[in-house]
């Protein structure tokens, strides 16, 4: 397949163009929209996520004698 010889403008033109078809179309999450989103991630992909955090260790607090028998 050739590839496509787009200048900086028509590049960000033709991504503003799909990003727009999506944001605008009835169902934007239908399957047929997949191939367009497969486009518009090879012309602008999505920045790397964050990594989570470590999850937290929590520790149940100990029962008291108070606590056991009021």
């Amino acid at each position: 397949m050739k590839a496509l010889d787009l200048t900086d403008e028509e590049r960000e033109a033709l991504i503003r163009f799909l990003r727009d078809g999506i944001d605008r179309d009835r169902f934007p999450l239908s399957p047929r929209l997949a191939p367009i989103r497969a486009i518009l991630d090879k012309l602008a992909p999505p920045p790397p996520r964050k990594p989570l955090p470590e999850p937290k260790t929590i520790i149940p607090p100990r029962a008291s004698r108070k606590g056991l028998w009021c």
